[in-house]
């Protein structure tokens, strides 16, 4: 199949339809040879005003919080003097809850502050990004791409993304993690022939255009060697080979057989970004300098100058065959830059290094690697942008540098736009932590240095083999677990305020339950890895910074089960206060404020409160998983959000917990008010009825008792077969 065929789908054309708020996500085309993006910016006036209204509220917060503290305070003298030691307890304990919640609304305050006072001073260098593209002395950069089981399609897209950068020295990888052939069946087969088929197939097509700009480069060259250049031919040339370009990405576009929201993002941030370049280039063509050509001849190569690879570590037995993204990254990681050869020994294959005369497979070094899940699209512009801002001499201790993933626009399912707000408001957050030193890796995608995985590299045993590890795979959570690695190493970590990557969102419950469990699960683990590196550095930046890392690794477990406590518990009238309320009041404005500035609608922030009810059973069951773990040391294997046609089932037990929860929210409610407890009663059923929208409207009744009976029968179905075991044991 040729790349055309490949990427040409179904022979209709497909109109394609972008969402009214789409728009702030487009990229600003300008002409050159590289045409720039600059829309990280925002104005001065509107950054000074928005850090002026956070810190206002974040005022009002603390003094709300502070009065609150106060009355509860009094309240307490008073009953240490009855000796009233139950209410007591029950008044500290109303302390410590509440005190979780304000810290993470605080939290939210100043990294909005942070996000707003970097994104309002911060420019790119556009003639350092230039300066870099036709430098011939770039640094190499590989583009790791780990896949498991992914669609034919999933995986095309994707490798394009990295493909068209607009950096020179470049290389692809695939790294397949599919079972081995041996133990696959007939759709595991022929998906795994797929995969390793796509990076052939796209070499073909980049080899090829690649030749044909490569050629009239030189036939340039010699024209300006030999006689005096003509200007206008050069430029008429020029002109020819952009419109031929232009129209073949236009034909890309209008042959492509759109079937999602994902498929015309990759269109706009891909082939119409190309077409876009190559129209603006024939529209002002204006009078060109020998060097302006030269170095439209030089973009034209380095747009297809990229070589593509695979790399499948499960086919030998002296690499980690452990289930989880970290461990596919480091195998590949660790043969970088040597020579090897394939060697048959007992039980299988092994890959030994040898000499370059001997070498079967060489794999080149690399001063930066790019990490980009087989779900994730990032823009043309993304490596150049953020390896020129970290070849900077300044940021020479740089060792990642990122743009937090956005979720994918105009999705059609109400629960995968929920899920993806709560995405996008999370890169917000992560941009004001980089404002205080406290930034975190995030998997989806990210630039690495090379040697500072080479700082945190160590050396492990498996099944007799010694293993490379550069990014830790003790929890699921590896990207952040390495984050403290490297900042321990004194590397800093950065998030550049720009949208340049974007990831899918699961499109259903059951596949949203498996994301935000796996999310869930490790912050806890890895805490005691930070609280030694905060003692080791410790000083007053490191408070600050410690102050927004800490909450970010006991987030999860401390909210939820918070919530949780402060609706179930009986708190009486007596903790009935105004001041509770309103320590919220501002975090929720301010959350509905952002959700509008990135293209959502104001009331999202009401369904993102009831999805937030709805994950409760999830995300605790993410915290119970980090516990097991910790008493038993037993790994909990990585589990891969599905990204299947149709809809995932969700585990029986989180359906049947949430409508437990959702009856002792009306339960307790109804008790309340029958004790006069009003407030409390009302913020029950108000908890309950939010509950019962959420499981309605993400989940569905319906599918809901599908999943509770495929659950149910899956657990008969594991019983039988164990008892059918057993008896052929004893046989």
């Amino acid at each position: 199949m040729s790349y055309y065929q490949l990427l040409k789908g179904a022979e209709a054309n497909s109109s394609i339809h972008w969402p009214t708020n789409f728009g702030y996500h487009l990229l600003v085309v300008r002409y050159s040879s590289m045409p720039p993006v600059d829309s990280c910016s925002i104005s001065k006036k509107r950054g000074r005003f928005e850090v002026f209204l956070t810190s206002s509220f974040l005022i009002f917060t603390l003094l709300a919080y502070g009065f609150m503290v106060h009355e509860q305070f009094y309240s307490l003298l008073n009953l240490i003097e009855e000796r009233a030691w139950y209410t007591i307890f029950m008044h500290s304990l109303f302390l410590a809850l509440t005190s979780v919640l304000v810290y993470g609304g605080v939290l939210y305050h100043l990294t909005r502050i942070g996000y707003f006072k970097r994104s309002s001073k911060i420019r790119n260098d556009l003639g350092r990004e230039q300066e870099l593209v036709f430098n011939t002395d770039a640094p190499r950069l590989t583009v790791l791409v780990p896949s498991y089981k992914e669609e034919q399609r999933v995986i095309t897209q994707t490798l394009l993304s990295a493909a068209f950068q607009i950096y020179p020295k470049r290389r692809v990888v695939l790294l397949i993690d599919n079972p081995p052939v041996s133990s696959t069946s007939d759709h595991d087969y022929w998906q795994l022939s797929k995969a390793r088929s796509i990076p052939k197939t796209l070499t073909e097509y980049f080899k090829a255009h690649k030749q044909q700009f490569v050629q009239a480069e030189n036939e340039f060259v010699s024209r300006n060697n030999a006689v005096s250049l003509n200007i206008i031919a050069e430029a008429e040339r020029l002109t020819k080979l952009w419109t031929a370009l232009e129209s073949h990405f236009s034909d890309l576009i209008d042959s492509y057989d759109v079937h999602n929201h994902v498929d015309r993002l990759f269109l706009t941030l891909i082939y119409e970004r190309l077409q876009s370049i190559f129209s603006d280039k024939i529209s002002n063509c204006k009078a060109l300098t020998i060097e302006a050509i030269r170095r439209e001849y030089r973009f034209l190569v380095i747009l297809f100058d990229v070589e593509f690879d695979s790399f499948e570590r499960k086919k030998y037995l002296n690499f980690s065959h452990a289930a989880n993204k970290a461990m596919n990254l480091n195998s590949y990681i660790g043969l970088v830059g040597g020579f090897y050869r394939e060697e048959r020994v007992p039980g299988g294959m092994v890959l030994s290094r040898c000499d370059e005369k001997d070498a079967t497979l060489s794999i080149p070094d690399t001063e930066y690697y790019i990490t980009l899940d087989a779900d994730s699209l990032v823009v043309p512009e993304y490596s150049m942008r953020l390896i020129s801002m970290m070849e900077n001499p300044e940021n020479g201790r740089t060792g990642i540098a990122q743009t937090p993933y956005s979720a994918i626009p105009g999705a059609e399912s109400l629960l995968e736009r929920i899920a993806g707000a709560t995405t996008d408001i999370q890169y917000l957050i992560h941009q004001g932590f980089t404002f205080f030193n406290a930034t975190y890796w995030v998997g989806a995608n990210a630039v690495i240095r090379a040697a500072a995985l080479q700082d945190i590299k160590v050396v492990t045993e498996e099944r007799g083999y010694e293993v490379y590890k550069f990014i830790q795979d003790h929890t699921v959570i590896e990207d952040t677990e390495s984050s403290i690695d490297i900042a321990g190493k004194n590397w800093n970590l950065y998030n550049h305020p720009e949208r340049l990557a974007y990831s899918a969102t699961p499109p259903d419950f059951g596949s949203l339950v498996i994301q935000r469990r796996r999310w869930a699960n490790g912050g806890l683990l890895i805490l005691p890895k930070l609280i030694q590196y905060l003692l080791k550095n410790f000083s007053l930046a490191g408070i600050s910074e410690g102050f927004f890392r800490f909450h970010y690794l006991v987030s999860i477990a401390a909210v939820n089960i918070g919530l949780l406590m402060l609706m179930l518990l009986p708190f009486g009238e007596e903790f009935n206060t105004i001041w509770l309320p309103l320590t919220s009041l501002t975090y929720y404005i301010l959350y509905a404020r952002d959700l509008k500035q990135n293209g959502y609608r104001i009331t999202d922030v009401f369904r993102v409160y009831a999805l937030n009810l709805l994950l409760i059973p999830i995300n605790m069951g993410g915290v119970f998983k980090s516990v097991e773990q910790a008493f038993t040391g037993k790994h909990i294997p990585f589990a891969r959000t599905p990204k299947i046609e149709g809809r995932t089932a969700a585990g029986s037990s989180y359906i049947i917990f949430s409508y437990v929860l959702l009856a002792q929210f009306f339960a307790g409610g109804i008790y309340s008010i029958v004790k006069d407890h009003l407030f409390l009663g009302c913020f029950s059923l108000m908890n309950a009825a939010i509950l019962l929208y959420a499981i309605i409207i993400f989940i569905g009744l319906k599918e809901s008792v599908e999943d509770v009976m495929q659950g149910v029968a899956k657990k008969e179905l594991s019983i039988e077969d164990l008892a059918l075991s057993t008896g052929r044991k004893n046989l």
